[in-house]
């Protein structure tokens, strides 16, 4: 079984502002620094990072000379056209508008696809978990976007949500946990099953809940620790967050 944190980088200038902030290095405003300072961060076996400054900024604060692993799939989403600019900065653009309309499903101008932006995250995200199996990692911290925490979360959350469901402020995330579809999982009844037996098992069943999952591929688990079992494991989910309340 594998934790995982996502972590979003804490506030920068263009944050304070609602600025759409995607290929804009910007370094941490000093209120971003502040709320970093603050809080209480899991710790990590290892640790990968967006090449963003905003990103590695906020690492370098919450795990102070700890090895990164710098992802560059992992860098936020490019905006394009919007890029930099708030909504009322926008606010009378047709392109805008139209992009507004389409509850942002449209590419952005002169930039990504949600879908390009996802596939990349994704492709990122999968390239550094099989890094941590082969090499036994079990506590694993990715200090990136909130785009790329929403991609993500997309496509690995139990229960399934929808991308905009699994937005997080500044210096927030989440932790969700996947097994390899080799361990031991514990019904409500208490008694354990393995299942590395069961070929071409396509639906696994945690706390009796199905549990989505690919013959040979990752199989998502509910959340950590017995700590966590009355609200979380029982519940079904393989995720919390990390700060704010959901």
């Amino acid at each position: 079984m594998m934790k995982i944190y996502l972590i979003r980088h804490s506030m920068t200038e263009g944050n304070r502002w609602k600025r759409y902030i995607g290929t804009t290095d910007e370094e941490l405003c000093q209120e971003g620094i502040e709320l970093i300072k603050g809080r209480e961060y899991p710790k990590a076996q290892r640790l990968y990072v967006s090449p963003m400054k905003r990103c590695l900024q906020t690492a370098e604060l919450i795990y102070p000379g700890q090895e990164m692993y710098v992802i560059e799939e992992l860098a936020e989403c490019d905006f394009g056209k919007f890029e930099n600019k708030n909504f009322h900065e926008l606010s009378g653009d047709p392109e805008y508008q139209q992009w507004i309309d389409s509850d942002g499903s449209l590419p952005f101008p002169e930039g990504e696809s949600r879908e390009e932006f996802a596939e990349r995250s994704l492709q990122g995200f999968e390239k550094a978990i099989e890094e941590c199996r082969m090499d036994g990692i079990q506590t694993v911290v990715f200090v990136v976007h909130g785009g790329t925490i929403m991609s993500i979360m997309e496509r690995h959350a139990y229960p399934a949500g929808d991308y905009f469901d699994y937005q997080v402020e500044n210096g927030d995330g989440y932790e969700i946990v996947i097994t390899d579809g080799r361990e031991k999982y514990i019904r409500r009844d208490g008694e354990c099953y393995d299942n590395s037996g069961r070929d071409n098992l396509n639906i696994s069943c945690i706390s009796g809940i199905p549990v989505r999952s690919s013959a040979g591929g990752s199989v998502l688990a509910v959340s950590s620790g017995t700590a966590d079992w009355p609200s979380h494991f029982f519940s079904g989910k393989n995720y919390s967050k990390l700060f704010s309340k959901e």
